[in-house]
């Protein structure tokens, strides 16, 4: 299965009088965009009202997904995984994680810990707009 980075746009109930127009990102994993969209607006049903669109739906590229039951905010990090060749050469791959923290410093120190045995340099985290992972089942 494929995570895609989706964008959608609807009318949630916020506790006021009237519906509020709502712009949110999800990663959900799919087989395709249709099952996406579907596995998404059945997720969000309960709290839609009239007009749903999906402006945006894009494969992401994840090396790794690391949850905290903690976690408010999912931020997005860039590493460098580092090889050494046969021939002694220094060899870099920049990968992007997710990792789910509830401030900065704890995603900072959510990945250290779990990238502690792995030859990596951290290049950059920041708070990435998604609000939600939904996994397959």
């Amino acid at each position: 299965m494929l995570f895609y980075e989706t964008k959608i746009v609807y009318q949630r109930q916020t506790g006021e009088a009237t519906p509020n127009n709502v712009n949110e990102t999800y990663l959900v994993e799919g087989l395709n965009l249709a099952d996406v969209e579907n596995r998404l607006l059945e997720e969000l049903r309960p709290y839609m009202f009239g007009e749903t669109e999906t402006p945006a739906c894009k494969k992401a590229q994840y090396y790794d997904i690391i949850p905290s039951a903690e976690g408010e905010h999912w931020y997005k990090a860039r590493v460098d995984m580092i090889t050494i060749e046969d021939s002694g050469k220094e060899k870099r791959k920049r990968v992007s994680l997710l990792v789910e923290a509830g401030t900065l410093a704890d995603a900072v120190s959510t990945l250290t810990e779990k990238l502690n045995n792995v030859d990596c340099e951290i290049v950059s985290i920041t708070r990435s707009p998604i609000l939600d992972v939904l996994r397959a089942v």
